[in-house]
């Protein structure tokens, strides 16, 4: 990722397919080199979570998508540590 534009263009396109528009949330965050944007898409908080991940690594262009479907039971806190478990499996392959 080049900009804020270039990922909001990303998830846009990315919430057309089917199973991630029926999603409940797809969070995001991005550090780029004008500075880190993020959305929580409802998920108060987790784009937060994202972005202080990445800025822990000093990862930059790289857009970390955490998309969560309600199963019927609340998370609570819990789904906080939810995405940063997301978040763990791309930065250990990255």
């Amino acid at each position: 990722m080049a900009s804020a534009e270039e990922a909001k263009v990303f998830v846009k396109t990315l919430c057309r397919r089917k199973k991630f528009a029926k999603a409940t949330h797809n969070t995001w965050a991005v550090l780029l080199p004008d500075g880190p944007v993020k959305n929580d898409d409802g998920e108060s908080g987790a784009g937060m979570v994202i972005l202080r991940m990445l800025e822990r690594e000093g990862l930059e262009g790289h857009i970390i998508v955490v998309t969560r479907w309600f199963g019927g039971i609340k998370l609570g806190g819990d789904r906080f540590r939810r995405v940063q478990d997301a978040v763990r499996v791309y930065l250990d392959q990255a």
